[in-house]
């Protein structure tokens, strides 16, 4: 399990902001480092544990860049056409013989290039004679259309480094080295609680006075597709001390707990307080909208989350510490959020000092600039606000309004897991 100690989210002050959140949280969250060989065909999203250097050049070999003829720089035409003889015909995937001075050799994209060759025509520059004689014209550089041994990536160079986050494109990449296998960081694995006596679990029976839980199905689902192994805990009832038995009872079974509802400063909210009975308490308060209470604290040495209850806030908070701590604990090499500039087509106040998410959709406008258009609602519970729009705006601690054509930062969801 991931071992902290209890001072590792330390910070003087009673609000934290983002960044200093996730800086902490990278500076000083241990990863696993435990490892495991997966096929490639199972690395996709997963923690890369080593440098992965080529063990061969890429390509293997000098092969054509197209369809065409292969001839000594020597041969070519300076001024005038030239006819060269053609000697013979190499295609992808067969060895070619070498060539002699004042020959062409037929030759078909990604085949080996003739010994004796450097260069190659397009097949379209050139014609064929009724001698059967290719006919090259002038002006061709040497080395035209051809790619060197290594011209993409050289032997022994880091192709893929420890802590990438593996993707389709870095797969190809391995593939092309031969590799079966790739050696990455194992899964982490998250305890997913929700808190509340208002909350009754999808599929049982619901009192007039319930909400089913939506929170916890969609945090295991973003877990998830961060590559997580996703323990689901169950309903945490408004019982202080049972609260903090059960997070205690759980600690060492995960690298992470993530709790949400029950962090604000409500009587009924006992999720700050079980922690701090069961572990240690060491942030409270970011300044995030929505979802200033966020709770984080260290229980047997396992770090805890918790989340507000709302489900916008949820989202909101998951994304901006949940998304790092997860990255950090994996090993992972930092990947910040980049905003998109996109231009607003909504008026919005806010206060200084604190960093605000707002619910946008996106369309192209007349002009053919893209505008974020706010969500009509305003609410952290409203669900519909997550579905029916593509992504947040971000507006950061020192802006307090945005008028229409204002330049904002757009994180569409597909790029926030």
């Amino acid at each position: 399990m991931a071992q902290l100690s209890d001072d590792c989210f330390a910070f003087g002050g009673p609000m934290m902001s983002v960044d200093e959140a996730v800086a902490i949280i990278a500076a000083r969250v241990k990863p696993v480092g435990e490892t495991e060989a997966v096929a490639l065909v199972d690395a996709d999203g997963r923690i890369l544990a080593g440098d992965v250097a080529a063990p061969l050049p890429l390509p293997p070999f000098m092969n054509s860049a197209v369809d065409g003829y292969a001839v000594s720089a020597t041969d070519l035409p300076a001024s005038a056409e030239r006819a060269l003889p053609i000697a013979g015909r190499v295609q992808a995937g067969a060895p070619a013989q070498p060539a002699l001075p004042g020959q062409a050799v037929r030759i078909f994209t990604g085949a080996p290039m003739p010994g004796g060759t450097d260069t190659v025509f397009m097949q379209e520059d050139v014609r064929i004679d009724d001698a059967g004689n290719v006919i090259l014209p002038p002006g061709l550089k040497p080395g035209a259309n051809v790619r060197p041994a290594g011209e993409d990536i050289a032997r022994g160079h880091v192709a893929l480094a420890s802590g990438r986050r593996l993707r389709p494109q870095d797969i190809a990449v391995a593939a092309a080295f031969g590799l079966t296998t790739l050696d990455v960081v194992r899964r982490l694995r998250v305890g997913v609680f929700s808190t509340g006596d208002e909350l009754a679990a999808p599929g049982s029976a619901r009192t007039e006075a319930q909400l089913f839980d939506s929170n916890r199905f969609m945090l295991m689902a973003m877990l998830r597709r961060l590559g997580c192994e996703v323990g689901d805990l169950g309903i945490l009832r408004d019982e202080r001390a049972g609260l903090a038995a059960a997070l205690k009872q759980v600690a060492r079974s995960f690298d992470l707990i993530l709790t949400t509802g029950g962090v604000s400063t409500g009587e009924e909210d006992h999720v700050k307080a079980g922690i701090e009975q069961a572990g240690s308490l060491v942030l409270w308060r970011m300044a995030i909208k929505p979802g200033r209470p966020v709770a984080m604290g260290i229980i047997d040495g396992t770090p805890l989350i918790g989340l507000p209850g709302n489900p916008v806030a949820s989202f909101v908070t998951f994304v901006h510490v949940v998304r790092p701590t997860v990255l950090a604990l994996s090993g992972a090499v930092p990947s910040p959020l980049l905003p998109m500039p996109v231009r607003a087509a909504f008026s919005y106040k806010k206060k200084s000092g604190r960093r605000e998410y707002v619910r946008a959709s996106l369309r192209r406008a007349a002009d053919g600039a893209l505008e974020a258009t706010k969500f009509p609602r305003e609410g952290a519970g409203l669900l519909s606000s997550l579905v029916e729009t593509d992504g947040l705006v971000e507006l950061g601690e020192t802006v307090v309004q945005v008028e229409p054509g204002d330049a904002v930062g757009f994180l569409g969801y597909a790029d926030l897991l």
